[in-house]
C-alpha cells in the first residue's frame, strides 16, 4: 500500500515485541532494546517448554511435530517444521522464542500452536520490505515479497502466535519502498486466534490467491498494530473481538499519521471486511488517523471495497469528522461499501453524517460472521479441536 506523500522516520526500534500488558489493552508500546525477547524466553530453557500441548513423547496427536529453539523438539526452527509437514492435518506445537526466519505454508489443514502462556512468548519475525534488496541481486521484495510469514493453503489456523515484520524506516533513509508485511494469508478458512500481528506499515495483509478467489478468514480476540494501511487486502474476513493499535509518529508534523484499514473487495464479492466487538486505541495525537481507505490496485480497477465496522470502540485517535479519505482521487470513498452499525467511543461520534454512513437495523442483520463465512464456523471449531484448550472460542 502506498505511504501519503509526507516525510518518514521510524519508531523506536521493536519496542512492540515486548510489551507489557494494560488494563484492558493487548499491549503497551514500550521502547525496547533491539531484539529483545518475550518474557518467556527471557526466562531460559523450561523443563516443559510445550506445556499442555504433550511433548514429542507424548505428542499432542500421531500428526503433531514440535519446535523448540533449544532442541527438545523434532526441529529448532519453524521453517524446517513447515517444510516438513506436508500431510494435511499437521500440527506445529512451538515452544516460546523469537524465530527470526521468513516461512511459507502451502499444505492445506496445517495448525500452529503457540506453547505459551501468552502470544507475546511465540514470535516470528523478520526485517524485509518492499524496497529492500533481494541477496540475488534479482532486484526488491515488493510488498508481498516482505511477507515475514506467507500462508498459502487452506485451513490454516493459529492459535497464540505472534507474527512480526520489523524492518524499521529510520534504519533504511535511502528505501522509499517502505510497505512491510508481518504475515499475508491467502488461503480460504484461515481462522487466527489470541495472536498478534505487529508492524508498521501493511502488517497484515488479508488476502485471497486470486481476483476470482473470495478467500474468508477469521480472527477471534487478535491485536494488529501499525500505522500506514496496517489491515488491507480483499479478502473476505472477520474481526471479532479485536484489538487495534495505532502508532505515534514522531516524524510526521501533521494528520494524517496512517489509516487502519484499507479493503480491495472484488466488485464480484458481497462481502470484504467486517469488524465487530472490537476496539482501536493509539498512541498519536486525537484525530490524527483515518478509519479506512479504499484500495483499488492497479491490477483490478474494477475494484469495490468493503468495510463494515459495527459494535466497535473507537478511541480519540480516529478522525470522527471525517473518517475515511482517498487513496486515489479517481476511486472516491463514498462510492465504496464502506458502513458502520453502533459503534461507540470519541472517534465514532456523528459529526457530519454524510461522511460516517450507517448501517439500518435491517441491513445489520446481514453484517454478521454466519453471513459473511457461509458454511464455515470457526469458532465452533475452537471449542472441538484438540488444540482448543484455552482459546474459549465462542
Amino acid at each position: 500500500m502506498p505511504s501519503p506523500a509526507l516525510p518518514r522516520r521510524a519508531l523506536s526500534r521493536r519496542g512492540f515485541l515486548t510489551g507489557t500488558a494494560a488494563a484492558g489493552a493487548a499491549l503497551a508500546l514500550t521502547a525496547t532494546p533491539a531484539r529483545a525477547l518475550p518474557a518467556a524466553a527471557r526466562r531460559g530453557p523450561r523443563a516443559r517448554p510445550f506445556g499442555r500441548y504433550g511433548s514429542p513423547a507424548a505428542r499432542l496427536t500421531p500428526a503433531t511435530l514440535y519446535v523448540d529453539p533449544h532442541g527438545r523438539g523434532d526441529f529448532t526452527a519453524v521453517r524446517p517444521a513447515v517444510d516438513a509437514a506436508t500431510a494435511t492435518g499437521q500440527i506445529l506445537v512451538i515452544a516460546p522464542g523469537v524465530y527470526r526466519e521468513t516461512v511459507t505454508v502451502t499444505a492445506a489443514g496445517t495448525t500452529w500452536i503457540g506453547a505459551g502462556d501468552d502470544p507475546r512468548d511465540v514470535v516470528i519475525v523478520y526485517d524485509n520490505a518492499n524496497g529492500t534488496p533481494k541477496p540475488d541481486g534479482s532486484g526488491t521484495y515488493g510488498t508481498s515479497g516482505s511477507a515475514t510469514t506467507l500462508i498459502r493453503g487452506d485451513a490454516f489456523t493459529a492459535v497464540g502466535v505472534t507474527f512480526a515484520n520489523d524492518w524499521l524506516r529510520a534504519d533504511h533513509p535511502e528505501i522509499t519502498g517502505t510497505q512491510a508485511v508481518a504475515i499475508k494469508v491467502q488461503g480460504d478458512r484461515a481462522a487466527f486466534h489470541r495472536c498478534r500481528f505487529l508492524g508498521h506499515q501493511d502488517t497484515l495483509y488479508a488476502d485471497s490467491s486470486a481476483l476470482t478467489v473470495f478467500a474468508r478468514q477469521y480472527y477471534a480476540d487478535c491485536y494488529a498494530e501499525g500505522d500506514v494501511d496496517f489491515v488491507f487486502g480483499r479478502a473476505t474476513a472477520v474481526f471479532e473481538r479485536c484489538h487495534f493499535h495505532t502508532l505515534n509518529r514522531t516524524d510526521l508534523a501533521s494528520a494524517p499519521y496512517g489509516f487502519v484499514f484499507a479493503p480491495s473487495t472484488a466488485v464480484a464479492n458481497p462481502y470484504g471486511y467486517l469488524v465487530t466487538h472490537g476496539r482501536i486505541t493509539g498512541d498519536a495525537p486525537d484525530a490524527f488517523y483515518k478509519l479506512a481507505r479504499p484500495w483499488v490496485p492497479s491490477s483490478d480497477t474494477t475494484a469495490r471495497p468493503m468495510l463494515t465496522v459495527r459494535d466497535t470502540w473507537l478511541g480519540p485517535g480516529i478522525d470522527a469528522a471525517a473518517p475515511y479519505t482517498n487513496m486515489s482521487d479517481a476511486y472516491p470513498w463514498q462510492s465504496m461499501r464502506f458502513a458502520e452499525h453502533r459503534d461507540t467511543g470519541p472517534g465514532a461520534r456523528v459529526t457530519v453524517p454524510a461522511n460516517r454512513p450507517q448501517l439500518t437495523r435491517a441491513q445489520a442483520e446481514s453484517a454478521t460472521r454466519a453471513v459473511y463465512l457461509g458454511d464455515w464456523a470457526p469458532w465452533t471449531e475452537a471449542r472441538t479441536a484438540p488444540w482448543a484448550r484455552g482459546v474459549g472460542g465462542r
